[in-house]
C-alpha cells in the first residue's frame, strides 16, 4: 500500500493549492480547482458511484454499501485540498527520507534550515519510517494533502472488497485554511449520519473539541494634512493609532506565542495603513464562549480608549463569528468519537483525545447538524517549511478508517 499511498501524496503536493483570503472567487485560487478536478477523475477511475464536482468546487463520491449492510448508517470522510497562505506552496519539491535514522534532517534548497529532534522531539516517533519533507523553500502541504491521500487510498481499499460496510461518502473541500471550507456545502449533500475530517497529527489522535473563533477588523480613519503644517491643521495619523492599538493588546497573557493548552488568544494577523486610514485584522480564539466574548470586549475597550484619546479620529470595530467548539454538540452523542476510539484500539493504537487549538471543517459541519470529529493523518509542523509526514503514519490512518467503516456497519 505504501507505494500507492506515497505516489498519490507526492503527486498532490506538487499542485499549488494555496488559498487566498483576498479573493472573491470560490475556490479562491485556480490551483485548488485543478486538484479538485484531478481528484474527481481519480474517483471515477477507481469506480466510485457518481463522482461529481459542484459549482463551488466540492468533490463528492459514494461507495455503495456491501450487500448485507444497506441498513447501516451512512458515514462520510472529508479532507481539504488547500494549503495555508502563511508560507509559500508554489513549486513544492517533496523529498523522501527513507528509513529515517533519528538525526537532524537538512533541506537541499535551504541548507541553514534544520529539522532537529532536539527542538521537534516528536520526530523521534518516525525513526525507521519513511519521512517526507519539502526541499526547504516551501511548505510541504501535508496539511491536508496527507488527508486527501489517505481518503483516496481508503476508497481504493474499500472498493477492492473484503470489508463489510455501509454506504460511504467522500468529500474534498476547498478554502478550509481561510475559514470558508464549508461555506457552500449543505450537509444534506453528504446524506450521512456522521462524518470525519482527516486533518490531524500523530497516530491515535482524535479531536472532538476545538477552539471557538471570531474574526475582528479594526478600521481607523485619521486626519491627513501636509506634514509641514500637521500640528496647526490637527493631523491625526491613523497608522500611529494602529500602532497604539497593537501595543495595548495584552500580548504577555493573551497571544498565541504566550499561551498553550486551553489558553485562548487575540492574534493580529494583518495590518495595513497610511496617515488617513489604517486597518488591523485579528482572530480571536477560546475554548469557551465566555472567554471568546471577553476577548471581543478587550478589543472594543481599546477602540473606545482610542476614540477618547483622539476625538478627531473615527475608530470602527467589527467582530464576526467564524466557528464554534464542536464539543458543544458532540458531547450530546459521543458515538462518532467512541467508535473512532474503538477502531484505533483495534489496530493497535492508543486512542488519545486532543483538543485542537484551531478549527476544522468539522467544527462548522457539527454545528450544522452533522457530527464530524477530526482524526489523525500524520501531518506535522503544518504551515511551515519544517512540515513533515511519515508514510507509515498515513498508512495507519487508512487502516483506522477501514476499521471505523466496519464498526459503523454493525449499527442498525
Amino acid at each position: 500500500m505504501s507505494d500507492t499511498l506515497l505516489s498519490r501524496f507526492l503527486r498532490y503536493v506538487q499542485v499549488d493549492t494555496q488559498s487566498d483570503e483576498s479573493s472573491d472567487s470560490y475556490p479562491s485560487t485556480p490551483g485548488q480547482l485543478e486538484l479538485l478536478r484531478m481528484l474527481k477523475e481519480e474517483l471515477a477511475a477507481l469506480g466510485v458511484v457518481n463522482p461529481q464536482i459542484t459549482e463551488h468546487g466540492y468533490v463528492l463520491g459514494t461507495i455503495a454499501a456491501t450487500p448485507t449492510k444497506h441498513q447501516a448508517p451512512t458515514i462520510a470522510f472529508l479532507a481539504h485540498v488547500d494549503t495555508a497562505p502563511d508560507f509559500s506552496g508554489k513549486g513544492v519539491k517533496p523529498v523522501v527520507h527513507r528509513q529515517y535514522s533519528g538525526g537532524a534532517i537538512t533541506f537541499p534548497d535551504q541548507p541553514r534550515l534544520i529539522l532537529d529532534p532536539a527542538s521537534s522531539p516528536e520526530l523521534l516517533t518516525a525513526r525507521g519510517k519513511d519521512v517526507v519533507t519539502a526541499s526547504g523553500m516551501t511548505l510541504l502541504g501535508a496539511d491536508d494533502k496527507a488527508g486527501v491521500a489517505v481518503i483516496m487510498t481508503l476508497v481504493e481499499a474499500l472498493l477492492s472488497g473484503g470489508i463489510e460496510h455501509g454506504e460511504i461518502r467522500v468529500c474534498f473541500t476547498p478554502d478550509e485554511e481561510i475559514g470558508r471550507g464549508v461555506d457552500h456545502l449543505d450537509p444534506k449533500l453528504l446524506g450521512a449520519q456522521a462524518a470525519y475530517t482527516l486533518d490531524g497529527g500523530a497516530p491515535g489522535e482524535i479531536s472532538w473539541e476545538t477552539f471557538s473563533a471570531d474574526a475582528a477588523e479594526v478600521t481607523i480613519e485619521g486626519v491627513s494634512t501636509h506634514p509641514m503644517e500637521a500640528r496647526a491643521k490637527g493631523m491625526v495619523n491613523a497608522a500611529h493609532l494602529a500602532g497604539k492599538f497593537l501595543a495595548a493588546l495584552p500580548r504577555e497573557r493573551c497571544a498565541p506565542e504566550t499561551t498553550e493548552g486551553r489558553g485562548g488568544f487575540i492574534h493580529p494577523v494583518r495590518i495595513e495603513g497610511r496617515v488617513e486610514r489604517a486597518r488591523v485584522n485579528l482572530i480571536l480564539r477560546d475554548f469557551e464562549l465566555a472567554g471568546l466574548d471577553y476577548k471581543g470586549r478587550i478589543i472594543q475597550e481599546i477602540c473606545q480608549a482610542l476614540r477618547t484619546a483622539e476625538p478627531a479620529a473615527r475608530v470602527h470595530c467589527e467582530i464576526r463569528k467564524q466557528y464554534r467548539n464542536m464539543a458543544y454538540w458532540l458531547s450530546q452523542d459521543m458515538r462518532p468519537v467512541d467508535f473512532a476510539r474503538e477502531a484505533f484500539a483495534a489496530i493497535g493504537l492508543e486512542p488519545r483525545d486532543l483538543a485542537i487549538r484551531g478549527g476544522t471543517d468539522g467544527s462548522r459541519l457539527t454545528e450544522m447538524g452533522l457530527p464530524t470529529p477530526n482524526l489523525f493523518c500524520g501531518e506535522r509542523n503544518p504551515h511551515s517549511p519544517l512540515e513533515w509526514v511519515a508514510v507509515q503514519d498515513m498508512e495507519m490512518a487508512v487502516q483506522a478508517c477501514l476499521k471505523l467503516a466496519e464498526i459503523w456497519a454493525r449499527e442498525p
